[in-house]
């Protein structure tokens, strides 16, 4: 009788009921509603989906992250900054970077959306975090969480940077709901409603020399940033170049939705209650939420501002697009605009901005690596 019983209680002991504490609840709360936007609502499930399932995981769980646990080691690749170089590496593979060839005005747009990651550096300093801390915080307001993750890495932030990823993947899966109050805030009906000119068309040749100069000028200037901006342009110039389609298609399918379910589910995996119920996660969360709208606010207001020197020619909504989350910032923009017109198709314009995002906000991460002697 006595062995069946202590049978009994090792099994119950060993259950996730016993185990779990009120922090484990709550974040299992937070994941199920993660889940739930991800599924029902389609709010860019590709990254909300595994990144919630983590979360699920471990606080149900919490040894799938420790030390040999399963997710620890897909998280030892974010750590040493592979996954998301190879997200670079996809996102340059899928992404069409003719319409900013087209407009280089788009590369304005792109840096005014970095100044919610400035902003919220100061911020996190006048809050008490050290430069390096603030820096790493700082970034999401580019709403890229590969950068965001390469970065806190190459400062030694490996502490905070659990809070980190998930706010900035959390947020980039979010561009639909954050975004649009924003844009329509400082947007007049009229603006939203601007018709863009027809970009003109790109050559090929302009196609494959743009990864190649921006390759070669952006990592001479900050040669940081090689791994990233390195593989985004080496992605591009196998899409365009024409003569790898195998590398190509790989690179833009199977090893990119490889790379997101690692990343996803490793960043979710982060969000044990332990480590992420703690004031300064949230703070952390609120300076993340507060750059990123920085960034899409002066966006919008440097579009403004290019519509006035144009006449009328840009539609500020665009300049939202010039945050990194490529291509949801920029759907979100083409949306917004459809519902005040639906005959207005802003997405390739606002394209432009967004690819411009992507390299201003890896630009941003080397400006910090640079400032810390990294």
């Amino acid at each position: 009788m006595d062995y069946f019983s202590e049978t009994l209680r090792n099994l119950l002991d060993q259950t996730a009921f016993m185990n779990l504490t009120y922090g484990n609840l709550v974040m299992v709360l937070v994941a199920c509603f993660f889940l739930y936007l991800a599924i029902a609502r389609q709010y860019e499930p590709l990254l909300l989906l595994p990144i919630s399932f983590g979360m699920l995981l471990v606080n149900l769980y919490p040894p799938i992250m420790a030390e040999g646990g399963l997710l620890n080691y897909f998280f030892k690749l974010d750590e040493w900054t592979i996954l998301p170089s190879l997200i670079f590496l996809g996102v340059g593979a899928l992404t069409d970077f003719g319409p900013l060839i087209a407009n280089p005005k788009s590369f304005l747009l792109g840096a005014a959306a970095q100044f919610g990651v400035f902003g919220a550096y100061l911020m996190a300093m006048l809050l008490g975090f050290s430069p390096e801390s603030a820096a790493s915080i700082g970034i999401i307001g580019g709403a890229d969480g590969p950068t965001s993750i390469y970065l806190a890495m190459m400062l030694g932030q490996k502490e905070i940077m659990a809070p980190i990823a998930v706010a900035a993947y959390s947020y980039m899966a979010l561009v639909p709901i954050i975004q649009p109050p924003i844009m329509r805030l400082l947007t007049t009906e009229e603006e939203r409603k601007i018709k863009m000119e027809q970009l003109r068309p790109v050559s090929k040749k302009e196609r494959i020399l743009f990864p190649i100069i921006v390759t070669i000028v952006v990592c001479s200037i900050l040669p940081s940033t090689a791994p990233l901006i390195g593989m985004l342009m080496l992605g591009n110039l196998f899409r365009e170049s024409g003569v790898v389609r195998q590398l190509q298609e790989t690179a833009s399918n199977a090893l990119m939705y490889i790379v997101v379910i690692f990343l996803g589910t490793s960043v979710g995996a982060t969000a044990n209650a332990e480590a992420f119920l703690k004031w300064t996660t949230i703070k952390i969360i609120i300076l993340g939420l507060i750059a990123f709208s920085f960034g899409t606010a002066a966006g919008v207001i440097f579009g403004k501002i290019m519509c006035k020197a144009t006449h009328g020619k840009i539609n500020p909504l665009i300049g939202a697009a010039g945050v990194s989350a490529v291509p949801m910032a920029a759907r979100v923009a083409q949306k917004v605009g459809a519902r005040e017109d639906p005959t207005n198709f802003l997405l390739m314009h606002a394209m432009g901005p967004n690819v411009a995002g992507v390299i201003g906000t890896a630009v941003a991460a080397g400006v910090f690596m640079a400032i810390f002697g990294v």
